[in-house]
């Protein structure tokens, strides 16, 4: 099926039963959720670690495991992480997208591995490229699998080299409305810090709550399966610290799985800088970050 096509049905099935027009499928409030609203209520925001980045390139393992909620959602997750080293490392969620894997983005996950992060990415039993049973709608159960998994990681063989207090979330497209449902209606507390690549708020609204914590988006203005206007809205609706780095001509995907594309460095670049500043503390990382952003496309800094 594709993209653009299930976005559409996933927008509209999202609608049925509130009296909803699907003519702005991208656009579409959720479903039995309340609407998008800015005003969200907010406590205190979490404060930043304190401290600096390592500077060093690991070597990156990876290593799947395999995770049961609720007795039926199989969620098969990949994990990237620094090779043969001590010490505690902060932890990124990551979410695909319709149709997608984890390995889809190896890249750039293994980047942020060899940076100094474990990488945790789970394939969602129904919208997995492959899945024996495809609901484009069950992406909103995906949000409690991603806390799921993330619990069980914590838990795991790998727990002893990852930081529970230093926890974040990402994701792309589908991947990236779960990411946008951690801080909203399925609301994370553990969460210290979110990037949404190419994501919106369907279904999940933008009603943040909890602690305010420091979220990056990045979205291509010439994306063809999830609008820019969509991306935006959600941007402009986050009350909490936040930046958008849109990509000029950036269409839905290649910038974050092609290591050859024009802009992918910087988004490589931009969103380490990024997840330094929001799980490490790093400030120099902080510093950085316009100018990483700058030779692909413009960054909104909202960030404070």
């Amino acid at each position: 099926m594709p993209l653009r096509v299930g976005f559409v049905i996933l927008a509209a099935s999202l609608l049925v039963g509130c009296g909803g027009n699907a003519a702005d499928q991208d656009n579409a409030a959720p479903a039995g959720a309340a609407s998008p609203s800015p005003s969200a209520a907010v406590v205190s925001a979490l404060p930043l670690p304190t401290g600096k980045a390592p500077t060093r390139t690991y070597q990156v393992a990876n290593r799947t495991d395999t995770y049961t909620r609720d007795g039926s959602r199989t969620l098969r997750t990949t994990t990237w992480y620094p090779k043969g080293t001590a010490g505690k490392f902060p932890v990124v969620l990551f979410s695909h997208g319709l149709n997608g894997l984890p390995e889809d983005f190896r890249p750039l996950l293994s980047k942020w591995a060899a940076a100094g992060f474990v990488v945790v990415a789970p394939a969602y039993p129904n919208t997995s490229r492959n899945s024996g049973k495809f609901d484009i709608a069950d992406v909103l159960n995906q949000p409690a699998d991603g806390s799921f998994v993330l619990t069980q990681a914590l838990a795991g063989p790998l727990k002893d080299i990852m930081d529970p207090e230093r926890l974040g979330a990402a994701g792309h497209s589908a991947g990236g409305i779960t990411t946008v449902g951690l801080f909203t209606t399925s609301r994370d507390p553990r969460l210290r810090s979110g990037v949404v690549f190419a994501g919106a708020a369907i279904g999940v609204g933008s009603g943040f709550s909890g602690a305010a914590v420091p979220l990056m988006f990045v979205h291509g203005d010439a994306d063809e399966v999830v609008s820019y206007a969509s991306g935006k809205e959600i941007f402009d609706a986050a009350p909490w610290p936040k930046a958008l780095f849109t990509l000029p001509g950036g269409d839905h995907s290649t910038a974050y799985m092609r290591e050859s594309a024009k802009a992918y460095p910087a988004v490589a670049a931009s969103t380490l800088d990024f997840l330094r500043y929001s799980l490490y503390g790093d400030t120099a990382a902080r510093g950085r970050l316009a100018a990483d952003a700058k030779p692909a496309g413009t960054l909104d800094d909202k960030l404070g």
